[in-house]
C-alpha cells in the first residue's frame, strides 16, 4: 500500500472516531430533567346562570304555543323589573309536540299539546338569584319551570394567573428536589407546556327554600386547575 493511500485511509478512520464520539458528549452536555405538576386555586362563584321553561298543554298545538309565550312574557317582564339586561337572557328552546295517555293494554289516546321555551339566565350578582327565582315562579306560576341555578365565576382571569403561578411553583419544587437527590443543579428551562384547557370544578349546587320562605342559592367554591409540564437542562 502506497503512503498516499495510507494517509488517506488514517484521515478516513479519525474522522469516524469523531462522528462516534460527537453524539456522546453532546448527550453529555445536554441533560435534563422534565416534570409535570397542577397549579389549584379557590374561588367563590360571583354569579348564577339559572335555567327555567315556561311550558303549558293545550287542545291544540296553537293554542299551547299561545298559552307559553304568555308566561314567557310574563317571565320576560319580571327579568325587566329585577334590571337583568336582554343580552343575558336567552331562548335555548321553543317546541311544541303532542302528549297521550298510555293505557296497560298498550293502547294511546291525545290529551293535548305541549308547548315549551326554555331560558337561560346569566346573573350577575349572584346574592341576588334567590330572590330572583321568586319572582320569576311568581310571575310564571305552575306554567313556569325552574330546571337549576348553577353558581360559577364570571372573570376567571385572576384566578387562572393563579392557577398557573402555582403549577409553575410546584414544577419547579419538585425538580428541585430530584435535582439535589441526584446531585446536580437546575439550568435554564427548555420549554413549558399547558397540557390541557383551565379546569373549573363546579360544586352539586342546591336551591333551597330557608325559613323565611325566600329562595336561598349557596356559592360554595370552586376549584380552578391547570397542569404544566416543564423542562429544565441540568448544570
Amino acid at each position: 500500500m502506497t503512503t498516499h493511500k495510507r494517509i488517506s485511509l488514517i484521515a478516513l478512520l479519525s474522522i469516524a472516531v469523531a462522528a462516534v464520539i460527537t453524539p456522546s458528549a453532546h448527550a453529555a452536555a445536554t441533560r435534563y430533567i422534565t416534570v409535570s405538576a397542577q397549579g389549584t386555586v379557590k374561588v367563590v362563584p360571583d354569579a348564577v346562570r339559572i335555567n327555567a321553561t315556561a311550558t303549558s298543554v293545550a287542545a291544540t298545538s296553537k293554542e299551547a304555543l299561545a298559552a307559553t309565550a304568555k308566561t314567557a312574557a310574563a317571565v320576560r317582564a319580571a327579568l325587566k323589573t329585577a334590571k337583568i339586561d336582554t343580552k343575558d337572557i336567552a331562548t335555548q328552546s321553543v317546541s311544541v309536540y303532542p302528549e297521550y295517555k298510555y293505557t296497560n293494554d298498550g293502547s294511546s289516546t291525545l290529551t293535548g299539546y305541549r308547548g315549551s321555551q326554555s331560558f337561560t339566565i346569566t346573573v350577575r350578582a349572584a346574592d341576588t338569584a334567590g330572590s330572583l327565582v321568586d319572582a320569576l315562579v311568581l310571575a310564571g306560576g305552575d306554567n313556569l319551570q325552574i330546571n337549576g341555578a348553577a353558581p360559577f365565576v364570571l372573570d376567571s382571569t385572576k384566578s387562572l394567573e393563579a392557577a398557573r403561578a402555582a403549577a409553575v411553583k410546584s414544577a419547579k419544587a419538585k425538580a428541585t428536589s430530584y435535582a439535589k437527590l441526584m446531585g446536580v443543579k437546575l439550568g435554564k428551562v427548555n420549554y413549558l407546556v399547558e397540557n390541557s384547557a383551565p379546569t373549573n370544578y363546579t360544586p352539586v349546587m342546591a336551591v333551597a327554600k330557608a325559613e323565611s320562605d325566600v329562595t336561598v342559592i349557596d356559592l360554595g367554591q370552586q376549584d380552578v386547575s391547570i397542569s404544566v409540564t416543564v423542562q429544565w437542562s441540568l448544570l
